[in-house]
């Protein structure tokens, strides 16, 4: 009996393509959006969190703004935090912009960094080629650097600049090694940076106190727990005044950033599930339509012994081969979509498989629940109401 009510109700289908091709529009528009827009806001998703992620979430930033008595860290208090428990390294970070010269070529307002050895551990992917700042140019205030691909190209087009000099603030410089190319922009670009041991930094840029520090986490699910021992150890360090310093976990931040994120996505998979909505009530009318123009057949079949309850399964099944046609064709319109988007905005192209679920189970749903309405007033059809049609 399924299969031949499947048989019947397909043959109907391809009998009526255009009222078919109507009905199954809403959902095709319906899958296709929900594909589309969860798809897109999921590889920018993935996009800002590799992003954020690259920023280290494993990484405490403390911000010493200091008091009138004590301007910023000195190496006592790092040297202390660098004990507190689950630390696996700190690196200060001395922050300055000047000019740079190298053969009469000059940069103006360039950011200049004092890092130290660990800041280059904590961050495999950091160095192009050449090498990193180490432990000794630390110790030994050693005058060298460290450069961006945007300076590589203006002022070393086309010579390796492993070893040549360079100007900064007055003061000579070897460079050791070059910054991979970052995708960042702004304050998050190592493109245009210059990096300088900071305990050069310290003596060469007129800086006279540490005022940023970055902490490494061994295990980040005790973090809030490791920040409270920082703060035990800045207290006393500013003697307990307040707004003298500011400690921000990046954990905290990239979950907030990924909630928001997802809850983001729940929200535009929401408003075009509207549509799907209105593709099923589409269905429902069209079904509705398709039975008084049916009321004939519907008769006549009731006539020869078709039970109501066969009747309604027809129109069901009818309902819910319109609306999975309509959804793989609304899902291939929105994968092409969103792939389409994708490549033009610049994130990652990522189309899951519970995404699919989702859009596929979702039209199924909406065809079980509105076809149930015309089925049901099919089934209940009086056969010789109906047979008065002919």
């Amino acid at each position: 009996m399924l299969m031949e009510s499947m048989k019947m109700s397909w043959e109907n289908i391809i009998n009526n393509k255009l009222r078919s091709f109507l009905t199954m529009l809403g959902i095709v528009i319906g899958v296709a959006s929900i594909i589309a827009l969860i798809t897109i806001v999921q590889g920018a998703t993935n996009s800002i969190s590799d992003e954020v992620n690259s920023l280290g979430v494993n990484k405490i930033t403390v911000s010493a703004m200091g008091t009138p008595l004590k301007q910023g860290l000195s190496d006592t208090d790092i040297k202390a935090i660098a004990k507190v428990d689950n630390i696996s390294g700190v690196s200060p970070t001395i922050s300055e912009k000047t000019s740079i010269v190298y053969d009469g070529n000059i940069i103006e307002n360039v950011a200049v960094q004092g890092k130290n050895e660990v800041y280059f551990n904590q961050n495999d992917s950091l160095m192009n080629y050449g090498r990193q700042i180490n432990i000794l140019d630390i110790d030994s205030k050693n005058q060298v650097a460290v450069i961006g691909e945007n300076i590589v190209k203006e002022l070393y087009f086309g010579v390796d600049p492993i070893g040549k000099k360079l100007l900064i603030n007055g003061t000579t410089y070897t460079i050791i090694g070059t910054l991979s190319a970052s995708s960042g922009v702004g304050a998050s670009s190592n493109n245009d940076m210059v990096i300088i041991p900071y305990t050069t930094a310290l003596r060469n840029l007129g800086v006279k106190n540490i005022s940023s520090l970055d902490v490494y986490l061994k295990d980040t699910a005790i973090a809030d727990d490791t920040v409270n021992d920082i703060k035990s150890v800045l207290n006393p360090a500013f003697n307990y005044k307040d707004n003298a310093y500011s400690v921000f976990n990046m954990g905290d931040m990239i979950a907030s950033f990924q909630s928001m994120m997802s809850m983001m996505s729940y929200l535009l998979g929401g408003i075009a599930a509207i549509s799907l909505v209105v593709g099923g009530i589409g269905i429902m009318n069209m079904m509705l339509v398709s039975i008084t123009e049916r009321t004939m057949e519907i008769g006549l079949r009731k006539a020869l012994g078709a039970t109501p309850s066969r009747i309604q399964l027809q129109f069901i099944i009818e309902s819910i081969f319109l609306s999975l046609i309509g959804g793989f064709i609304g899902l291939i319109i929105g994968s092409g979509l969103a792939y389409l988007v994708t490549v033009l905005i610049g994130v990652g192209y990522t189309l899951s498989i519970s995404t699919i679920s989702l859009a596929i189970g979702f039209s199924a749903a909406v065809g079980i629940v509105f076809g149930y309405m015309p089925a049901r007033k099919a089934s209940r059809l009086n056969p010789i109401d109906a047979l008065r049609s002919l």
